[in-house]
């Protein structure tokens, strides 16, 4: 390795606006990289992400495992309790556990159940669009990609409508686990965020178990497997990740998508003209700026990546966003295209045993959101460069207004 990639330094959040550059550059000079200063190993290719996600008996979701969490932690000064409630989260499980607890919420989550909620999605985004053509004008973000997946995660878990305005900022707050780089007054925010929800939701399960609903948290209290049912702290920990990843992760594909699309003219009216082409412009969305853009991996023994030595603790970074991206993969990666056809084994979603359980849910409300702005045709941007989130993992715009020509 040349003395240049070893004094190569990731910083992802250096260039918000294009990260891409800079994996591009990983990609072809240091694929398997190791940071000096976090301790971690950063991965870029499609083909070593991808062996990563589907070998779970090598790379353990448990952030207890990893020697660069323990030393966060302590850093951190966080409780024991702190690092106990986060290991319930089906995101940092393994298996036996992990299998264990995916296998009862999938029984509340089926595709019939979200393939259901397409029309109710389609009214949801009448009701919102509706006073935005009036207006001429909408925050693509505050207006639509945020109200539309609240509205429609709230409805499937039952959480009545006058608390959902509730959520907004404790979901942006507890997001903040899944960062790169996570500070204390993060940590001490994500804390009290989570003990907002508990105060909330486990008097409703509760309720939901003395008077049942059709409701997602109905399903998921009385969710069954031979005996087995979901603990309360299984129970708040399963609602609130679907409940913030639910809104945050589909807020940024709408984001995303349509900056990508209103950026590449030729793009959007392709979509305009052929609204058939939707199911594949989403793919393609998802690959070519991906609302996830990264997630870690911990080694559970000594091993190898392209003869790069990974010791037992070490944390991997695999770089969803540089994957999505990597010309192995795809042809001419760096370019748009609604129509691509080899857009759908993107990693967006993740793979192997994690991969996303509201994959399906992500997708019908983007379909129906892009179908429906398609129809709006005269979309254009009135700033030259939105501002993103001051965040990495979960990469997304702050704001996005649009003018709706005539």
């Amino acid at each position: 390795m040349s003395t240049t990639e070893t004094s190569f330094s990731f910083d992802p959040l250096a260039n918000r606006a294009d990260p891409y550059t800079g994996y591009r550059w990983l990609r072809e000079h240091d694929p398997v990289h190791h940071d000096a200063e976090s301790g971690m190993w950063i991965l870029t290719r499609h083909a070593d992400i991808q062996a990563l996600l589907r070998a779970p008996a090598t790379w353990s979701n448990d952030h207890r495992r990893s020697h660069t969490h323990q030393d966060w932690l302590k850093g951190m000064g966080a409780p024991p309790a702190a690092d106990e409630l986060l290991a319930k989260v089906l995101l940092f499980m393994d298996p036996p556990n992990h299998t264990r607890l995916r296998s009862l919420v999938s029984k509340a989550f089926t595709p019939k159940r979200v393939e259901a909620l397409r029309s109710r999605v389609e009214a949801v985004l009448e009701d919102i669009l509706s006073p935005l053509r009036e207006r001429g004008e909408m925050d693509v973000i505050g207006d639509l990609a945020y109200p539309l997946p609240v509205t429609v995660i709230c409805e499937l878990l039952g959480v009545p409508v006058e608390d959902r305005d509730l959520f907004r900022q404790q979901t942006r707050e507890l997001a903040v686990i899944l960062e790169w780089q996570l500070g204390p007054d993060d940590f001490m925010a994500a804390g009290m965020a989570a003990v907002a929800f508990a105060t909330y939701f486990l008097p409703l399960f509760e309720q939901r178990r003395c008077e049942p609903r059709d409701d997602l948290v109905s399903a998921l209290v009385a969710a069954e497997d031979d005996g087995d049912r979901l603990s309360p702290e299984e129970l708040l920990t399963t609602c609130v990740l679907l409940l913030t990843a639910g809104h945050e992760t589909t807020m940024n594909l709408i984001g995303n998508g349509l900056l990508a699309l209103l950026r590449h003219p030729d793009q959007w009216q392709h979509l305009c003209e052929g609204p058939a082409l939707v199911r594949g412009a989403v793919e393609e969305l998802l690959r070519y700026d991906s609302p996830v853009q990264l997630t870690a991996r911990t080694a559970t023994c000594d091993t190898e990546i392209d003869s790069r030595r990974i010791r037992e603790g070490d944390q991997v970074v695999a770089l969803l966003g540089a994957a999505n991206r990597d010309p192995a993969a795809f042809v001419d990666p760096e370019t748009l295209d609604v129509g691509r056809t080899d857009a759908g084994h993107h990693l967006s979603f993740g793979g192997g045993p994690h991969f996303c359980l509201g994959a399906a849910l992500a997708r019908i409300e983007a379909q129906v959101v892009f179908t429906a702005l398609a129809a709006l045709g005269g979309l254009e941007l009135t700033v030259d460069e939105p501002e993103w989130r001051q965040r990495f993992t979960l990469r997304g715009l702050e704001r996005l207004p649009v003018r709706l020509a005539v």
